[in-house]
């Protein structure tokens, strides 16, 4: 099995709900995405899936959250904007643009700061 992997970032601000704390005040992160794709097989380029492909796609997804207030975008009216909930909408928007053939997203972690990170995988079979 191979895996390929990208780190990128985004801008965002929100507030999470009823968890408590400072949290539920209005913040911002600069959130770090890694976003890992697998394949068993390379293809006739030996590769998992060009890299700037990858990065293409990754920043398509991620430019509905740059510089957004996440709980006013529709995807979080009614789940917190949480980083595990960043993770799986980040993870799901990409499987549908790049699962295909034999490589497919395996998982992404979201790092809302050095020592916090999020991470959502493809569930086992």
């Amino acid at each position: 099995m191979y895996e390929i992997k990208i780190k990128t970032d985004f801008s965002a601000a929100h507030n999470l709900r009823e968890v408590g704390g400072k949290c539920e005040s209005l913040h911002g992160h600069n959130f770090s995405v890694e976003v890992a794709v697998e394949s068993e097989t390379l293809n006739e380029l030996g590769m998992v899936l060009d890299f700037r492909l990858l990065k293409n796609k990754t920043r398509d997804v991620l430019q509905a959250l740059d510089h957004r207030y996440l709980n006013e975008l529709s995807m979080f009216k009614e789940k917190n904007p949480s980083s595990e909930n960043l993770a799986a909408y980040i993870f799901e928007e990409l499987a549908r643009r790049i699962d295909q053939g034999t490589h497919r997203v395996s998982r992404v972690s979201v790092w809302e700061s050095d020592t916090s990170q999020a991470t959502y995988r493809r569930p086992l079979k």
